[in-house]
């Protein structure tokens, strides 16, 4: 027990490496990069802090070059899963029990370890295995990693200073307990950040959690864990179950000590898992808290005084680094007739000097997406385009996975509003732009707010304030995280803190003191130092 008042000062963002030639940083990622593709690994389930190797296992290969093979991983069953949690409930106990400041202790060193001895292994692990270029990886696994474990922790102290008022004779306080059971963490293949993120920002507020890393990022996600580990997690506070989606979560699900789901990943699948968890309400010891990012839709609206080259880089960033891989990644486009010919013309010549191929070469801009099922439901909508009467493919539109999961940058002009790429999501390398014509600009920001059902980012671009203004104010409920004059991705924890609404997720903005929020359960403790010793009061007595 601390008889002190610890404090942490607020933290500063990670810097982000640029990785550029003659940087001794690019070198030794280099070497990394080359030490990780020289050996297999075989990545066990971790759980309990022991290794469990199931004997049911699946090739992890590297995208960009699918016939290299990094290793193979376990995959879990229900065996497994109650193994984890029984862990979990024999681990939470004490995990809950300990100081904040000794939780803290773990996480801020994760970070230092992260931003330091570690830093090349995670980002060549995230490089190989996810198909991220230098940059893009160091902005994910390593930078904004860390800001979770660091600001995290800051904002748990935050939290924990909130008391309410105490008037004379009484003491009130808030206490900030973990919940009861387990955390569910379920986690993306794109962001090692998110994946990180997910399982230790609920066990930093003294919980413990089953993480069921995506099967396309298990190799990346496998160091992230061993790392949490050599920073000093205890045993079983968080439990690594590599797996199959239903192996895994429909045991999660029906175990009583469900406590919270910590979702991103498909819309589908997080409306399955609520539904599931709604069905099984009655056997819960609690209610469990769900939170979850989710599809999104993003868009790029132009005024016909928008900067054009600031809207050409902003269009060519958002819609093709990291493949369009991201739930933040511009899909849809509204520009005014006013400014098309110049904007599709200068879009057209820089997209045309993208460089695409393996991430190891630094040179490349653009590398292959993620796995077979994703190439294959990406160009599906490639090829509806080059189908269809009420669109053009302008830009791109080629593929070839014969070596990796390749698919070209692709522009589609599409002269409908509700053509098929307008309004379904594709998380792929495909921006569809309608354009309207000036004197519609009301009404094309209704259809820009009514087309799609997600809500997550969105970006408008004008010199003018007053359309500015305007396009804020409708798109108001349209995007969780708004962007003006600038591309609708790469949030920043602490700056822009992330999450959107509707069909988007609960928006529970990860990245701020309100996702670890709904981690926590308060317990209200009024304290009166003199106890009243008569039951009546004052009002009964008689005239």
């Amino acid at each position: 027990m601390a008889n002190a008042f610890f404090e942490l000062r607020e933290p500063d963002n990670e810097p982000v490496y640029s990785y550029a030639p003659g940087t001794p940083e690019r070198e030794k990622l280099k070497e990394e990069i080359e030490r990780l593709k020289a050996q297999q690994i075989e990545i066990p389930a971790i759980i309990g802090g022991k290794e469990v190797k199931t004997g049911n296992t699946t090739d992890l290969v590297i995208p960009d070059n699918h016939d290299h093979k990094l290793g193979v991983t376990h995959l879990c069953g229900e065996k497994e899963v109650e193994m984890a949690i029984d862990a979990a409930m024999e681990a939470r106990e004490e995990w809950a029990k300990m100081d904040w400041q000794d939780r803290v202790a773990i996480f801020k060193k994760a970070a230092e370890l992260l931003s330091g001895t570690w830093r090349y292994k995670i980002n060549a692990s995230t490089m190989l295995a996810q198909s991220k270029t230098a940059y893009q990886s160091e902005i994910d696994a390593v930078a904004e990693l860390a800001d979770f474990f660091r600001f995290n922790a800051y904002y748990l102290t935050q939290i924990y200073k909130d008391q309410p008022d105490s008037p004379k004779g009484m003491w009130n306080r808030s206490e900030y307990r973990p919940l009861e059971g387990f955390v569910f963490a379920v986690t993306p293949f794109n962001f090692t950040s998110i994946a990180g993120n997910l399982p230790s920002a609920p066990a930093i507020c003294g919980n413990v959690a089953l993480w069921k890393p995506a099967t396309s990022s298990v190799y990346s996600n496998y160091f992230i864990m061993k790392l949490l580990q050599e920073a000093g997690l205890p045993d079983g506070v968080i439990n690594f179950l590599p797996g199959n989606g239903a192996d895994i979560g429909d045991p999660v699900l029906e175990s009583e000590h469900l406590s919270g789901l910590h979702f991103t990943g498909s819309t589908g699948t997080f409306q399955h898992l609520w539904k599931s968890i709604s069905d099984n309400i009655e056997m819960y010891n609690t209610y469990p808290r769900i939170v979850g990012e989710t599809g999104g839709k993003d868009f790029i609206f132009a005024h016909n005084e928008a900067d054009v080259d600031a809207l050409v880089v902003a269009a060519l960033r958002a819609a093709y680094e990291y493949q369009g891989q991201k739930c933040s990644a511009a899909s849809r486009m509204y520009i005014p007739e006013s400014l098309w010919d110049e904007f599709r013309d200068k879009f057209t010549a820089e997209v045309e000097k993208i460089k695409m191929g393996e991430a190891e070469d630094f040179s490349n801009f653009m590398t292959a997406v993620i796995d077979q099922g994703a190439f294959d439901s990406i160009t599906e909508y490639i090829d509806f385009a080059h189908d269809a009467d009420d669109a053009d493919v302008l830009l791109g539109g080629d593929y070839d996975d014969s070596e990796g999961f390749f698919i070209e940058p692709t522009f589609v002009h599409a002269k409908d509003p509700h053509f098929k790429t307008m309004e379904e999501e594709i998380f792929g390398p495909v921006l569809t732009a309608y354009v309207y014509e000036d004197d519609k600009f009301d009404e094309t920001l209704e259809l820009c707010d009514n087309t799609s059902p997600y809500a997550l980012t969105g970006a408008i671009f004008s010199q003018n304030r007053y359309a500015l203004n305007k396009m804020a104010d409708r798109l108001r409920q349209a995007a969780g995280n708004f962007y003006i004059n600038d591309k609708p991705t790469a949030a920043v924890v602490n700056q822009q803190p992330f999450g959107g609404a509707r069909k988007s997720g609960t928006n529970d903005k990860a990245g701020s003191a309100a996702n670890l929020m709904r981690w926590i359960s308060i317990r209200s403790i009024k304290e009166t130092q003199e106890p009243p010793k008569d039951w009546t009061y004052p009002f009964m007595g008689e005239e």
